[in-house]
């Protein structure tokens, strides 16, 4: 891809996931790939009201059908359309299952599937809004590649590499407006690479994805402030993983610990332990992410210190195990 969005993390960082990707990204390259947008009523809430009003041929809001956006989504791809479909992460995943399984999954129709408002990005709309499932049904479709982002300006640099591939890519975007920045300088993306982005010691490894990222990296900061050696790792790829990168990290460290804002069943957790017993990694591995029980309704913060996913919590849960 010779012309590129310009990477600015600080103003990515104020538009959020969603805004960057759709307010920018999409727009950027809209003329060199030809994208057809479509949606679920979610012009509005992914950010999508530019797009549509400066592109309205290339705009479809299918409403609030998201198995039918699926079944439209696939028609115009498989005319040969570079298409972006977009929805709750919660109903794009459970509800449109068995359409991406058939199409996207079975029939290898290559489009791009982004899930915005994953994990508990939906607040006070409650358990039947919250995305906590999504990786681990899309981990289960074969052929379906599948992208988690930490921050925005890495959420640009996936939507990228999304565009460049010829197979079905399930993006899952978190966070809100103001996101915080893991990635303060522009640099090289392969999905296919985890990436290192604190390395201080290797006692606990922490491995993260999404928006546990940053809650990871300010939980290894107080880790190794008394005295812990600590790695964070952002699985960006959770399909096909990385797992050159996992079982090298993990060699000689004390424990591992994955970090997601997802049920901790059939996810990162899931994802890494899979990697692990395959070559019977002897260190141990802690799970930390929402576990198997709904959650009491509440703001962001709420729910996070409620599933022991802030960086107080990711450390008090370290240090219990440790000892």
């Amino acid at each position: 891809m010779e012309n590129r969005l310009k990477y600015n993390a600080k103003m990515m960082s104020m538009f959020g996931q969603n805004g960057v990707v759709f307010g920018s990204a999409l727009e950027f390259y809209h003329d060199q790939y030809q994208i057809k947008v479509l949606t679920s009523d979610m012009a509005y809430g992914a950010g999508l009201s530019r797009f549509k009003q400066k592109f309205p041929n290339d705009f479809y809001d299918v409403g609030i059908a998201e198995q039918n956006l699926m079944g439209i989504t696939a028609g115009l791809a498989s005319e040969g359309f570079k298409c972006v479909a977009t929805a709750q992460a919660c109903f794009l995943s459970m509800r449109s299952f068995e359409p991406v399984r058939q199409y996207m999954g079975y029939m290898q129709i290559p489009a791009i599937l982004i899930g915005i408002n994953s994990g508990f990005a939906l607040t006070y709309f409650g358990n039947s809004h919250y995305a906590l499932e999504d990786l681990s049904l899309m981990r289960t479709i074969p052929n379906m590649t599948i992208l988690s982002p930490a921050d925005a300006g890495e959420a640009v640099k996936v939507f990228e590499a999304a565009l460049q591939m010829n197979s079905p890519v399930y993006i899952r975007l978190s966070g809100t407006t103001n996101c915080p920045v893991v990635y303060p300088e522009d640099f090289e993306y392969d999905y296919r690479k985890a990436h290192v982005v604190y390395n201080q010691g290797n006692d606990v490894v922490l491995f993260a994805t999404g928006s546990m990222v940053f809650q990871s990296l300010k939980a290894a900061e107080m880790l190794n402030s008394e005295g812990f050696g600590v790695k964070v790792i952002d699985i960006h790829c959770l399909k096909p993983i990385d797992k050159e990168t996992i079982l090298k990290e993990i060699a000689g460290a004390k424990l591992a610990v994955s970090v997601e804002e997802h049920f901790v069943n059939g996810g990162l957790g899931s994802a890494v332990a899979e990697v692990m017993s395959a070559k019977l990694a002897t260190c141990r591995l802690m799970r930390l992410g929402v576990q198997d029980q709904f959650s009491e309704v509440g703001d962001y913060q709420y729910l996070l210190e409620q599933n022991g996913l802030t960086p107080e919590k990711i450390v008090a849960s370290v240090k219990e195990r440790l000892s």
